[in-house]
């Protein structure tokens, strides 16, 4: 089965991102972080499948997270999805920039969370 590593400072979209997966009939185990910091100890003594990050939280953000992750050459295929609420075309771009495989923009809608998942072919 899937671990998949959720990573965003509010509780209320960790469930939200774990509960779409169940509705979308997704099996995955679910490791959960509160900031980048607490995201990357997970990451280095877990195997993930993929990390769904947000942008904006304390200590280490999304932004900052992604570029630890991807100067390592051992995540430079993990999928890392940016699920987030900036929403500004330079945002998006500045983190497909960086290294994120993908962009979803919250509130999380169920279609569009499986089509990025499909074209991502997880």
């Amino acid at each position: 089965m899937k671990t998949i590593l959720v990573v965003d400072d509010s509780r209320i979209m960790r469930n939200l991102v774990k509960n779409t997966f169940a509705a979308l009939k997704i099996p995955a185990n679910y490791l959960e972080a509160e900031n980048g910091r607490d995201a990357y100890v997970l990451l280095k003594s877990n195997k993930v499948s993929m990390v769904l990050l947000d942008w904006n939280m304390p200590k280490m953000d999304g932004m900052e997270f992604l570029k630890v992750v991807r100067s390592m050459p051992e995540y430079k295929t993990l999928p890392i999805v940016m699920v987030t609420s900036e929403s500004a075309k330079y945002n998006v771009i500045e983190a497909l920039q960086n290294g994120a495989t993908d962009y979803i923009i919250k509130p999380v809608r169920e279609k569009v969370f499986k089509e990025k998942l499909l074209e991502i072919k997880f």
